[in-house]
């Protein structure tokens, strides 16, 4: 990703949903222009959901999901149909394509059913028009279509196949689209533009080279946006540049890895968090994700804990999932729990054989996801934590961390 890109997890995630054969690539590729997904006529084409960032006008940055059919069958059927629904967690606009060439089954209302319960905004594609020709009145499935409580604005008929409605339904997509939530900000509403921020970023083997991560890039655009004075300092240099600025932070903004370290630097009237918490509020429940920290004082011996990664990276010597928390845990706690780990789209949807879960900042996951898990953490009962929180509760600086929130 390049530095002035938006990031995917930033961008509006549009998803073709559906039967298979329905066309949900034939139109995804209308929509888009391109020919980002593979069509033909044999039924289950799209065998796993491909994803594809864009440009989408009126609406600006998107990330498009074509997704394989919700119908399919077999072992290896309902393993594709599992990724589309992996992909439904990350929709924030659904696009359901029916087959315009036979009337809406229950098949189809399960699909329906399925993007009402999570409270998507959708519109259908009535695709294969053109085999009607002017005889559209003989199509009997907007009768049904009604009686699921479709509204007609939603309803539109097109044509992968000659173009037809699809300058509509981008139209309507971008409408629908609009029913957002407010933006949220990262940290632009804790601060005033007169203010200095420092940032403090450890540059360790583990960090990639010539880049910063994803939080550090998002944190840095937004203070940029407002206006605030920055100062950016690796944590065996804080010291010194504390001294030598000649002036008191606003706030300090650091790496979880060392927040023991940076906090007995900071001057304890300056306001202290991490990026990691920074994310925790501004795509979970920062209330509940502290409740949960505290749950590590009733860990057992025996107890799984599941650390889940909303990316994949590869492993090394002193990983922060694999490795530092599993250690802090158990200093911590003087038990030995057993550990589970999972990464990028993999979470469990049963989550009792877990006593806590404990998940990264989110940085690669969209919001939808990431209130996905956190609801179905709350609905099984199972407490969910964040890296930076559970790190700040173990090195006792938690009250600390959060001093700067209304928490």
């Amino acid at each position: 990703m390049g530095i002035n890109a938006t990031p995917v997890a930033e961008r509006l995630h549009i998803g073709f949903f559906g039967k298979r054969n329905a066309g949900k690539s034939s139109v995804m590729n209308r929509v888009t222009g391109q020919n980002l997904a593979v069509v033909s006529e044999i039924k289950g084409t799209t065998t796993d959901p491909v994803y594809k960032t864009m440009e989408l006008l009126p609406l600006g940055p998107v990330m498009m999901m074509d997704t394989p059919g919700m119908d399919d069958e077999g072992d290896l059927g309902s393993l594709r149909v599992e990724k589309s629904y992996q992909a439904l967690r990350k929709a924030d606009l659904a696009v359901m394509v029916l087959d315009g060439t036979r009337n809406p089954d229950e098949e189809d209302e399960k699909v329906l059913r399925k993007i009402q319960e999570k409270g998507i905004p959708y519109v259908v594609a009535v695709n294969k028009w053109d085999v009607w020709g002017e005889k559209v009145d003989e199509w009997n499935g907007k009768g049904r279509l009604h009686v699921w409580g479709i509204p007609d604005e939603r309803i539109v008929p097109v044509s992968a196949e000659t173009g037809t409605g699809i300058e509509e339904l981008k139209a309507v997509i971008a409408e629908a689209a609009r029913v957002q939530e407010p933006e949220k900000r990262l940290v632009a509403d804790l601060i005033r533009p007169s203010d200095l921020v420092v940032l403090v970023i450890p540059i360790d083997k583990a960090a990639p080279k010539g880049r910063l991560i994803l939080p550090q890039q998002q944190v840095i655009r937004e203070l940029l946006d407002v206006g605030v004075r920055m100062l950016v300092v690796r944590d065996d240099r804080l010291g010194d540049a504390l001294d030598r600025i000649g002036e008191k932070p606003a706030l300090v903004i650091t790496d979880s890895q060392v927040f023991r370290e940076v906090s007995k630097i900071t001057p304890k009237e300056v306001y202290l968090t991490s990026f990691s918490i920074l994310f925790a509020r501004y795509k979970g429940d920062l209330k509940h994700t502290v409740q949960g920290a505290r749950v590590l004082k009733t860990i057992k011996d025996g107890d799984n804990i599941l650390i889940s990664e909303g990316c994949t990276h590869h492993r090394q010597c002193g990983d922060i999932g694999t490795e530092k928390l599993p250690e802090w845990i158990r200093n911590y706690t003087g038990k030995s729990p057993e550990f589970s780990f999972t990464s990028g789209t993999e979470f469990p949807q049963d989550l009792s054989p877990y006593r806590l879960i404990v998940h990264c900042g989110g940085c690669m996951l969209n919001e939808k996801e990431m209130r996905y898990r956190y609801v179905c953490a709350q609905r099984q009962g199972i407490p969910m934590t964040n890296y930076g929180i559970l790190i700040a509760f173990i090195h006792g600086i938690l009250e600390r961390s959060l001093e700067i929130f209304e928490v």
